[in-house]
């Protein structure tokens, strides 16, 4: 892969999409952030020349722009080495409580604006001389195990890891594009504060449900975790020429999915005794 590598970074506004952007730029990486609102970058702007950094408008949910950003990236670059599939947006409330539309409006994002970043990537890192790239997803802990508040927004994440799973398959190994699904866990990034939190189920009262509980003090999500950290992290990844499928980063994401195999492993065990195991 070229050194230095060009970034192209979805959701550079903030959170772990502005604290990558930071991390790759201090390597002596080139970066193509991209965000709803450019300006927001301004004194980010300052630090680097426009030869290390290129900062583009895009919104996720709109295909067109998601090809823009990558053409205008290799323009200024070219090629696009790293895609750091990051932008999302995240809504709380009970299942429900959640209009359809506030659900729709999350996949849009969360799932289909994500895929489409997916898909765009494979292309440009096939147009890439020599062939190749790499491809970090960021997921969720809540692709693991679903959190009671965050019914959709678990979903939507469920759902691409699925499709990332199944693009991961389908792709030429000659091509040498590798894919990490990265599985964060509660970090201290100011995403969770540019959360959504809807008004509570009239039906949900009891001060001991969670959802009741979260609303009375957010901070029970406990956003502990170092983002710069685990950026460097990810940094590292994108250097591996054999890099993970999952990272797992966390300790309360490697908690949860330990639980996850247990149950799992659990309910296999119980189909072998019961004999319907097939």
């Amino acid at each position: 892969m070229a050194s230095p590598k060009v970034w192209l970074i979805t959701g550079s506004s903030t959170g772990f999409g502005l604290y990558m952007a930071r991390v790759a730029l201090s390597h002596g990486d080139k970066v193509i952030a991209t965000l709803r609102k450019p300006s927001v970058l301004d004194s980010l702007a300052l630090e680097y020349p426009d030869s290390q950094l290129l900062i583009l408008p895009l919104d996720v949910s709109k295909p067109d722009q998601i090809e823009a950003a990558f053409a205008k990236g290799k323009e200024a670059f070219g090629r696009i080495d790293v895609v750091y599939n990051n932008a999302g947006v995240l809504v709380l409330g009970e299942v429900e409580g959640t209009p359809d539309q506030a659900a729709r409006d999350m996949f849009e994002v969360n799932f289909w604006g994500a895929s489409n970043v997916n898909r765009t990537a494979m292309k440009y890192f096939r147009l890439n001389q020599p062939i190749g790239g790499r491809l970090l997803l960021v997921s969720s802990v809540v692709a693991l195990v679903a959190g009671p508040g965050m019914g959709y927004y678990s979903a939507s994440k469920y759902a691409i890891e699925g499709v990332t799973e199944a693009l991961k398959g389908e792709i030429d190994p000659n091509w040498n594009i590798k894919i990490t699904i990265i599985e964060p866990g509660p970090f201290a990034t100011n995403g969770p504060g540019s959360a959504l939190m809807l008004p509570g189920h009239p039906a949900y009262t009891s001060e001991s449900l969670p959802t009741v509980a979260l609303r009375a003090n957010p901070d029970l999500l406990g956003f502990d975790g170092d983002a710069e950290k685990a950026s460097e992290a990810f940094w590292k990844i994108s250097n591996l020429e054999d890099p993970p499928e999952r990272f797992l980063i966390h300790r309360n994401t490697a908690q949860t999915a330990r639980r996850k195999v247990e149950k799992l492993t659990q309910a296999i065990d119980n189909a072998l005794v019961e004999g319907i195991y097939i």
